[in-house]
């Protein structure tokens, strides 16, 4: 196979539970392959065939129903939400009690791509144990919330989580606090660039990609990118919001997310901002290397925007 091969195998895969296309998908990979290898010299105009009729957007992401532990697993006290998007899609996530007295702020964390909450628990327990309390939730078409994958639709979901957060009585509004890794940055700088809530305070993006399409060509070549399309990159829209002060974290070893896109998002972003390069961070530990040292980085940043 080509240099797209691995994003075509994917995007096979992915297809199996989306719309029907005019020509059945294959219902494995194995027979991906073979649809593939069957169409000689011109596989393209195959995966054309292939994907008649698909928004192909949904083939970026990679979503499961399963819920592989709870907060409870790990000593935690959580609640378990039914909250709405702004466009009345049911969303669930989960709502977790700060370990202290008096919390020091809320976290809204919009989780990375693949899985669904559950597999993310990783990026935020720091959090509640330092002090935060922090609400978690899966976007449309991951995990338990309802709705089908959407690229606009999960900005909205966004939105949505901001708001159930906002009006619940045990949060103080005027001290919310954005937290995204890879995907959920990106979502989450589309839907702050266009309505931030009045209280929040701190944005930090961890691993997160600069374009849609720059990722797609990653992955799976030219015919990749222009399988995605690339609105709502969060490159056009992260230098509009505002003052409020943003954090960029990025590892230098990111294997999935290149820092350059990284780079290119804090520079294209209005000031106050501040960036941490970690120095041997993948695309999923950057935050708990060196011993934690970046987590009590970003605590003391979050102490001094808040």
């Amino acid at each position: 196979m080509k240099s797209y091969g691995k994003w075509l195998l994917l995007a096979g895969i992915s297809c199996a539970g989306a719309q029907t296309p005019a020509t059945p998908l294959p219902p494995s990979a194995e027979k991906l392959h073979e649809y593939l290898r069957d169409a000689g010299s011109d596989p393209e105009s195959a995966v054309n065939r292939l994907l008649a009729g698909v928004d192909t957007n949904k083939l970026f992401y990679f979503p499961t129903r399963d819920e592989p532990a709870t907060p409870a697993k790990w000593g935690f006290r959580y609640d378990d939400i039914d909250f709405l998007s702004t466009d009345g899609t049911k969303l669930h996530g989960w709502f977790m009690p700060a370990k202290a007295a008096r919390a020091k702020g809320t976290v809204v964390f919009s989780h990375g791509n693949a899985g669904s909450i559950g597999h993310h628990l990783g990026f935020v327990l720091w959090l509640v144990e330092a002090g935060y309390q922090v609400f978690m939730y899966d976007y449309r078409g991951f995990g338990k919330s309802g709705g089908e994958l959407d690229r606009k639709g999960m900005v909205e979901d966004v939105k949505g989580a901001f708001a159930y957060v906002a009006a619940r009585k045990d949060v103080d509004a005027g001290k919310l606090i954005s937290f995204g890794h890879s995907l959920g940055g990106a979502k989450s700088v589309a839907a702050l660039s266009e309505k931030q809530p009045e209280g929040l305070r701190a944005i930090v993006i961890d691993g997160t990609f600069s374009s849609y399409q720059a990722m797609a060509r990653i992955v799976g070549g030219e015919y990749g990118a222009r399988l995605i399309t690339d609105d709502l990159s969060p490159k056009d829209f992260i230098g509009k919001l505002s003052d409020t002060p943003l954090l960029v974290v990025h590892g230098d070893r990111d294997q999935v997310v290149p820092i350059a896109q990284g780079k290119q998002l804090f520079d294209l972003a209005s000031e106050p901002k501040t960036f941490f390069e970690v120095k041997g961070g993948s695309h999923g530990d950057s935050l708990a290397r060196n011993e934690g040292a970046y987590r009590k980085r970003m605590l003391a940043w979050l102490e001094g925007v808040l």
